[in-house]
Formats: C-alpha cells, sequence, structure tokens
C-alpha cells in the first residue's frame, strides 16, 4: 500500500497587506508553506523561489535536504539579477512522505502540526528570538505572544548564510492528519481555538474556518494553511501551487 496526501488547502490575503507574500504546494507526497520577506515584492519572489525549487527536486530524503542549498542559490541570483529585490527572503515548512515515514524540512516560524486523538501537537520548532528566549526560561509563552521582537526570526532562507537543514522523522498511518501554516494563523489565534476548529470541521470547510476566524480578529498578515489527510494513493489530491507561488 502506498500512502499519501488528500489536501485541502487556501492561502488570503488577509485585512491589512496588498500582495500575497505567502506561497505554498500541496501534491500527493509533500506539502509545503513558504512565508516571504522583504520589500518591492522580495518576499512574494523569495517564497515563489522556494516551493518551485521543491518542485523540482526529486522526492528523495537527500534531495529535500539540498533543496535549501538551492533556494538559496537561486535568491542571490535573483537578487543579483534585480538589485531591488536585495534583503529578500523565506521561510519554508514542508512534510514529505517517503513509504511510512513523514519528512520534516523546516526553517522559519512557519509551522507545521499533528492532529491525533482530537489533540493538536506541535511538530516545528520556531526559528525566532523569542522562542529562543522561551527555551531559555527568560519569557513565559504568555509573554510572547504580544511582544514587540515575536516575528523576529533567528533562520531563514536569504541567500546570504547557509542553513545546515535536519530532517525529523515521524512514522505515518492511514487516517493520520497534518496542518502546515503560515505565521498568519498562528500569530492571531492560539493553538486551543484552532484545535476547536478542527475538532468540528472538516474538508475544505476546515481550512475556510481558520482562515475566516483569523480575519473576524484582524488578520494582520497573509494567511495560509494546508491541511492534509493520509490516505491511500488512488484517494490523493493532484499537485498545484498555491498564493504567490500560482502567481
Amino acid at each position: 500500500m502506498s500512502l499519501a496526501f488528500k489536501v485541502f488547502a487556501l492561502s488570503d490575503l488577509g485585512l491589512h497587506r496588498a500582495g500575497n507574500e505567502d506561497s505554498g504546494l500541496i501534491s500527493p507526497k509533500v506539502i509545503a508553506v513558504a512565508d516571504g520577506m522583504g520589500g518591492h515584492a522580495g518576499g512574494e519572489v523569495a517564497s515563489r523561489i522556494a516551493i518551485n525549487s521543491l518542485v523540482e527536486s526529486s522526492s528523495s530524503a537527500d534531495a529535500i535536504l539540498k533543496v535549501t542549498n538551492d533556494i538559496n542559490n537561486k535568491i542571490v541570483e535573483k537578487s543579483a539579477a534585480q538589485p531591488d529585490l536585495a534583503g529578500m527572503g523565506t521561510t519554508l515548512t514542508a512534510l514529505q512522505i517517503n513509504g511510512d515515514v513523514a519528512e520534516l524540512l523546516h526553517v522559519g516560524d512557519s509551522r507545521c502540526y499533528a492532529f491525533t486523538g482530537g489533540k493538536l501537537s506541535q511538530l516545528s520548532q520556531d526559528h525566532t528570538v523569542m522562542q529562543e528566549l522561551i527555551d531559555q526560561g527568560r519569557i513565559t509563552p504568555e509573554e510572547a505572544i504580544n511582544h514587540p521582537q515575536r516575528s523576529l526570526l533567528t533562520k531563514a532562507l536569504m541567500g546570504d548564510s547557509q542553513v545546515n537543514p535536519v530532517l525529523q522523522l515521524y512514522p505515518i498511518k492511514l487516517g493520520d492528519q497534518f496542518l502546515l501554516c503560515s505565521d498568519g494563523l498562528t500569530s492571531v489565534l492560539s493553538d486551543l481555538e484552532i484545535s476547536k476548529i478542527l475538532k468540528k470541521s472538516n474538508g475544505q470547510n476546515l481550512v475556510e474556518e481558520l482562515v475566516s476566524e483569523t480575519k473576524a480578529k484582524g488578520a494582520p498578515d497573509n494567511v495560509t494553511v494546508i491541511w492534509a489527510e493520509v490516505v491511500n494513493a488512488q484517494e490523493a489530491s493532484s499537485t498545484a501551487l498555491i498564493g504567490a507561488a500560482n502567481g
């Protein structure tokens, strides 16, 4: 039996952004969210580079580990060709099925969660100054919520530094469920608020409810949500690009 993803996704501008700097990928074996940053459409370009690089890579573990170097190199090349894009960068959170294992590649503060037995568990670790302070016991998670530096990243794909990625491996089975999202969702809704929606909704309605609730609370940033269920390959979703990657 070959395992694959059945996916429901939505990428939204939010209420205060003129353009969408989030990009996403849905496919039978790989799902991903990239949240771009940088002025003059730089974030849009950087996140699109990340997702397109992922599409172009093969599905092996070695390939997904190497994709961060490909992204960094392409960002350097693009910035050299278009100096107004200098300083652009992107997060990348990608989940790949390899046999009966899910491989998680993560850089930045977009997130990957597992939803099992009605419980939401964050699999990715935020690469932010706030998370480092929390890990050091210098502030509490509650204090981090409204901190002025809550979005300051410690790792991103920006072309000027080499990120040494690691793959986190998780055994999977039919029926397992995963949520990938940009911080446009998690900076507005708590894990508890997200869980309540996951428990009462399903399919495309689920991702629409998450985005709708985020907008009801102000949605200051772009919001990208990918909900994936592990199914037999025959039931898998087809490949599609969302957000800026679809531009």
